[in-house]
């Protein structure tokens, strides 16, 4: 037992249980690891092991006497009938006769519906309304106990019950209802660090085998159960307990596996007039998201509906609903090769990868390929919450909201648009009822969460521009202290520093450029050149097509050309040239080339350098007339993303800047150059 554990027992009193009891006991018995967990806090919640070993027996005992497995549920039936009387520990779930004032409990696992219940129960515990609790249940058989029913025993239809069974003692075995209080006024004992190592540990976790960054992510996969209507998205290798989370820690989420639906299942059931899953359960999650198929052909327009407003319209009915939708699955490739080649909302199916609306309404994107690989070590054995009351606590915190929470120190930059502010503010506001649910933070604290926050958003519109082009390309995220005015940026971690164009002079015949793909895409394209001795032959590699070799060889031939009007150090016959051309966005080979392949040449040839962080951007034919460039605005966007300060610029393109915004216009050296020739000069600083 460490200081945490003893910290955890001294103010949770009752709430609190060891956690390797639970994986011993659970390997024998397929109970829901709340229930057991929630036995475990009454019988175990000592520091005593003779105690601890007692209370372990106990539970055991219980279980192994009162648990209902689904396939022993003719025998159970038979033990009732039997001995006039039997406890059972089972899910209850109760429905109300409005016609008759009666109440009627369903056991889950018993496969018995209908059976009458005293309301003083229902009233005492209400969640047995609202999507059922696990009980301990006697059940009473034989017309013992009937005159308890305060009238005469109908069934849901309002028929005379001809069976004898009811519900003679109920007690729950989950939380029936939790004080918050108990909750505010026991974090204000622990520390940041101690406090988030209590609620991984109560989730199963190991906190000092997990870095920083990792504990974060963790803690990400909880937002969902505390935040109402959130989207949350989260890829990554095999392995790595991205759905554990929504399957075994809380009873208030569901996990779809499959991934196969229908519309009247997750959201409305025409017929029944009755509200899916969104309707019943806190988070509704997809298992393996490349395996998600609706049968209904309007399935997804009506989720991207609910994604955006927590509403939909079925019939002439709008429903609202509040849960939260969470979408996992493997990733099969490296970041790196997907990032290259794709895009990392790629493992969706293809009626949802290029669905640019739809990704839009995510709110963060988790980055499941930084979260380890479980092992043994990963799984803890020290003291956390009773899973069902950790799970409780999350559920009534969907009542409260933090969204404004950054107001008072920070404001939110001008590239964001209303869908960025409103995923951020909620990522904000479910750390801030995870961590600090009390509402007592620093400024320092509300600043590390807004940057993850920050974060994964910028994640999903990255994959945007990727997928969808010029209408995402604002990805710059930004904050503002209120007190400094001092504006920081936040990047992803998988583009490094983000900077595709790196400070610092580039090596002679380095050239960056900006040019449209094949694709309709716009990327950027570094080209490398060297110059060796030789006797004037040109070599190239990299993804080509015929229009970036027409282009190449335009550059070439005016080179040729005009290589003694740039200067007559150049000299043609005795020099070899090599070039690479790297895709660095994976948008595939590029249209035109020509100036960046021109100006290549020349600063091999010449052995000098071009401007630091430069982009070179333009093309022009083979008579050396200068090309006019299209979308200036999303071509300077691209350059400014990719890390360029400095801009080589046609003066046809002067019109062009009136479109251009004022932000992106002065975040640049712009450069005009008036001629190919004029172009080699100002790119390598020549006055």
């Amino acid at each position: 037992m460490d200081a945490l554990d003893q910290l955890a027992i001294n103010n949770f009193t009752g709430r609190i249980v060891r956690k390797d009891l639970s994986k011993k006991i659970k390997g024998s018995l397929n109970v829901p690891i709340y229930v057991l967990e929630y036995l475990l806090g009454m019988y175990c919640a000592t520091d005593d092991e003779d105690s601890i070993n007692q209370g372990v027996e106990r539970v055991k005992k219980i279980l192994a006497d009162n648990y209902v497995r689904p396939d022993e549920a003719e025998k159970i039936k038979f033990k009732i009938t039997e001995r006039g009387s039997f406890t059972v520990i089972d899910r209850v779930q109760v429905t109300v006769n409005v016609e008759k004032g009666l109440c009627f409990a369903d056991l889950m696992n018993l496969g018995m519906s209908k059976v009458p219940i005293r309301s003083e129960y229902v009233s005492q515990f209400e969640k047995l309304l609202a999507g059922g609790i696990w009980c301990i249940v006697q059940l009473g058989y034989g017309g013992e106990g009937m005159e308890a029913v305060s009238c005469e025993i109908y069934d849901a239809y309002g028929e005379k019950n001809s069976g004898t069974v009811i519900v003679e003692e109920l007690t729950p075995i989950q939380m029936p209802n939790l004080d918050l209080n108990e909750v505010f006024e026991g974090r204000k004992q622990f520390s940041k660090e101690e406090w988030i190592d209590l609620m991984l540990r109560s989730i199963g976790m190991e906190p000092t085998q997990l870095e920083e960054r990792e504990k974060w992510h963790l803690l990400e996969r909880l937002v969902p159960l505390v935040e109402n209507n959130y989207n949350l998205c989260e890829l990554g290798p095999r392995s790595t307990g991205k759905s554990h989370v929504y399957k075994e820690i809380s009873p208030n989420s569901i996990l779809v596996s499959g991934g196969q639906t229908t519309v009247a299942n997750l959201f409305y059931n025409m017929g029944r007039r009755q509200v899916g899953l969104v309707g019943h359960w806190d988070v509704v999650a997809f298992d393996e998201v490349a395996g998600i198929n609706f049968k209904d052909k309007d399935g997804i327009q009506i989720m991207k509906d609910y994604m955006n407003s927590g509403s939909f319209v079925r019939g002439k009915d709008e429903v609202a609903a509040s849960a939260s939708m969470v979408f996992v699955g493997n990733i099969n490739y490296s970041v790196d090769v997907l990032l290259k080649t794709s895009h990392l909302f790629q493992p969706f199916p293809d009626l949802m990868a290029s669905d640019t609306a739809f990704f839009d309404r995510m709110h963060f994107y988790l980055p499941g390929w930084e979260v380890p690989k479980l092992a043994p070590k990963h799984f803890t054995d020290a003291y956390g919450f009773i899973t069902d009351y950790v799970s409780e606590f999350f559920r009534c915190m969907r009542k409260y909201t933090f969204s404004d929470a950054i107001d008072k120190y920070f404001k939110l930059g001008t590239t964001l648009n209303q869908r960025d502010v409103i995923a951020v503010r909620k990522t904000v506001s479910g750390f801030v009822k995870v961590l600090y649910p009390n509402g007592e933070y620093t400024k320092d604290e509300i600043e590390e969460i807004l940057k993850y926050a920050l974060e994964g958003r910028r994640r999903v519109k990255e994959q945007l521009k990727r997928i969808g082009g010029m209408e995402f390309y604002a990805v710059n995220f930004s904050y503002i202290d209120n007190d400094t005015f001092e504006e920081r940026y936040v990047g992803v971690s998988e583009q490094g520093s983000d900077k595709l164009i790196p400070e610092g002079t580039p090596k002679p015949g380095t050239v960056h450029t900006v040019s449209c793909a094949a694709s309709g895409m716009l990327g950027v394209y570094r080209l490398e050149n060297e110059a060796v001795a030789g006797n004037g032959k040109f070599t190239k590699v990299g993804s080509t097509n015929k229009d970036t070799n027409n282009s190449i060889s335009n550059a070439i031939n005016f080179f040729k050309a005009n290589s003694q009007h740039i200067s007559s150090m150049i000299n043609m016959s005795n020099t070899d040239f090599m070039m690479d051309i790297r895709d660095l966005q994976g948008q595939g080979p590029a249209d035109d080339l020509s100036l960046a392949v021109l100006i290549a040449l020349c600063s091999s040839a010449l052995k000098k350098s071009v401007l630091s962080q430069l982009a070179v951007l333009g093309g022009f034919s083979i008579g050396g007339t200068v090309n006019r460039i299209d979308q200036l605005a999303n071509v300077l966007q691209v350059a400014h993303d990719a890390g360029a300060n400095k801009i080589l610029l046609p003066s046809n393109a002067k019109k062009q800047i009136v479109d251009v915004p004022d932000d992106l216009f002065v975040a640049f050296q712009i450069i005009f150059y008036n001629s190919p020739e004029d172009a080699v000069f100002k790119a390598l600083g020549v006055e």
